[in-house]
């Protein structure tokens, strides 16, 4: 597993995981080790990017009595990060599945949302996001195609930059709306609609 940890003193503690069922680490792993101290105003950032392992999905419970799914939990435990993302990549053929509006009634969870350039982003598995972090957490998903163009690459890279240098929900979202929206509008509605008080990410 690539480890790394960039540490400003006091501040919020933000943990990035990429790579966490089947062979995304090997897509996410490039952009994940672009991050740097630039990146970081005040406390820390740890990264990690998981090795391949068999691909169960976080919407299962079963994932989290998995071996990856276990060191995530300990992560989490560990560390207790007031900013938990997942690097994820999907593959052409799941984009629809991803975006379905009625996904939530297929599935169980809300439709990600599309940025730009078939970057989605959601809120992290229920089970992880009500069970483990606190209301005002700021816990997000991050898919990009696994073969993604320089466009796709650039938007998720941006958004990841955005959340390392953020210090708290509002200012992540204050960064999200300048480009973003109607994006912004849309995962506050299904947050809503799902998870009642909760906010979207």
């Amino acid at each position: 597993m690539f480890s790394k940890v960039i540490d400003k003193g006091s501040g919020p503690t933000r943990v990035f995981v990429g790579g966490v069922h089947g062979k995304e680490g090997l897509t996410t792993l490039n952009l994940i080790q672009l991050l740097d101290e630039n990146d970081v105003k005040d406390g820390k950032l740890l990264l990690y990017n998981c090795p391949e392992t068999k691909y169960i999905s976080t919407l299962n419970p079963l994932y989290y009595h998995s071996p990856m799914g276990e060191k995530i939990l300990k992560l989490i435990k560990t560390h207790k990060p007031e900013i938990y993302v997942e690097l994820h990549c999907y593959k052409p053929e799941s984009y629809l599945k991803l975006i379905d509006i009625e996904r939530k009634k297929k599935v169980g969870v809300p439709p990600l949302i599309e940025l730009e350039h078939n970057v989605l982003i959601s809120s992290v598995a229920p089970y992880l996001r009500t069970n483990f972090f606190k209301r005002n957490d700021v816990c997000i998903t991050l898919e990009m195609p696994c073969r993604p163009t320089e466009n796709s690459t650039n938007v998720y890279l941006e958004v990841m930059k955005a959340i390392a240098g953020s210090r708290n929900r509002s200012e992540f979202e204050d960064k999200l709306k300048i480009k973003y929206p109607s994006q912004v509008i849309r995962a506050q509605r299904y947050a809503a609609e799902f998870f009642g008080e909760y906010p979207a990410f």
